[in-house]
């Protein structure tokens, strides 16, 4: 099967005019329910019904076209892949809609190439996976895999709407719910996000366990107090007690594990003026690691932390774990139909896991999952400089689409 890399191209690059943005880079910003969403998805419900699958759209937005060729028993579960089509503010073009259109090309490339699945194929768009408008992201994966209600998911709001509202403006509030359990099976291609696959030369990455993540909230309280009046020997400063756990948080993470990383990326200093010793901070804590049991030992480090900073420096602190979501393991048939597809196109691969998390975690909790990664360059995301090589983009597809044909028999 020989992917038509061009007429993946256009497909991303036509998907890249919605919610473009100017300046350097390829960037776009497409929330959900947006006029650039709302672009975006009725451009791939376009392309999908171009193809001449059966498209369905659920409550959420969900959006799954399904290809049943004769050779398919409409009984059977089929199997599915695809990503979303949603971006952060000032984001790429690759970050969802490589892996919505790859999944789309693999079933044209199948279709051109003569492929007879006796499964059904969907190819998805998930609603909301990066959680910049509605909920904290996965939302329409969460609603998929029976995480989140359908009730629950419409009634989000980003603090001026509903998702339901939203949808509605969209068009897109459609009904049911596509529920992930009826797959057999499910494949998703991303790009990186790191500079593993570049360093090496590789094209296409075979995801073994995507990250756990880990979100705590942080205060230390201290006492305001005048900047000039107050000895430095009567300050109770809780900033400078932050300070300290932050330094604590990032030794933490290379001590515990090789994988393991550890964030403080949010600080809240009250009254965050000048002239004042700092009287609270309030922090966000980002743990992520692909041992579970890591990620416990950063979170206990870190509590350990905020009591030796109570002892020392007289501060009042409080430590809260608010998300907990653990590593998410990549079945081993998909990941062996994966490599097995790499190996037939002559294509290198190399295992490695994920550090961000995506739908696919969600999805693996119902079915057979899997994840594929083109390299990025520089490892830049989330930024208009995110960036895949076409050549890139056309060799996972490859790989994507033999590990779909394999599963799809």
């Amino acid at each position: 099967m020989e992917v038509d890399g061009q007429r993946l191209r256009d497909d991303i690059e036509a998907n890249a005019e919605f919610g473009a943005l100017d300046g350097e880079g390829r960037g776009r910003t497409v929330l959900t329910g947006t006029e650039a969403n709302r672009r975006a998805r009725e451009y791939f419900v376009e392309r999908l019904e171009d193809a001449r699958l059966d498209v369905r759209v659920d409550a959420v937005g969900n959006i799954a076209g399904r290809w049943m060729p004769e050779s398919a028993n409409p009984e059977v579960a089929a199997v599915a892949a695809g990503s979303h089509l949603d971006s952060v503010p000032e984001g790429g073009i690759f970050d969802g809609p490589l892996g919505v259109y790859a999944a789309l090309e693999a079933v044209r490339t199948m279709r051109d190439g003569g492929v007879k699945p006796t499964r059904p194929i969907d190819v998805v768009s998930f609603t909301e996976e990066e959680g910049q408008r509605f909920a904290d992201g996965l939302l329409g994966s969460s609603v998929a895999t029976g995480h989140r209600s359908v009730e629950e998911a419409l009634s989000l709001t980003d603090g001026r709407t509903t998702l339901e509202d939203a949808l509605d403006t969209a068009g897109f509030r459609g009904k049911g719910r596509i529920d992930a359990s009826d797959w057999d099976a499910w494949l998703e291609l991303h790009v990186e996000q790191s500079e593993r696959l570049e360093r090496a030369g590789i094209p296409v990455g075979v995801v073994t366990t995507i990250t756990g993540i880990t979100h705590c909230d942080a205060e230390i309280v201290g006492e305001a107090n005048h900047a000039g009046a107050t000895p430095m020997s009567e300050r109770t400063d809780a900033l400078t007690a932050a300070s300290e756990f932050v330094l604590d948080v990032e030794r933490a993470a290379p001590n515990v594990g090789e994988t393991a990383v550890g964030t403080v990326g949010k600080l809240d200093v009250r009254p965050n003026a000048t002239n004042v010793v700092p009287g609270r901070v309030e922090m966000g804590v980002d743990i992520r690691d692909v041992n579970y049991e890591a990620m416990n030992e950063i979170v206990s480090r870190a509590r350990d932390a905020l009591d030796r900073l109570e002892a020392e420096r007289g501060v009042e602190t409080r430590f809260d774990r608010e998300f907990d979501l653990e590593p998410t393991d990549m079945s081993d048939r998909c990941r062996k139909a994966a490599h097995e597809a790499a190996e037939d196109a002559g294509i290198d691969t190399v295992d490695l896991h994920s550090g961000a998390a995506h739908d696919t975690m969600r999805i693996a909790d119902v079915t057979d999952a899997a994840m594929l990664f083109a390299p990025s360059r520089d490892g830049i995301s989330h930024n208009p400089a995110e960036w895949t090589e076409w050549n890139d983009c056309a060799a996972s597809t490859r790989v994507l689409a033999g590990a779909l044909a394999s599963l799809a028999r």
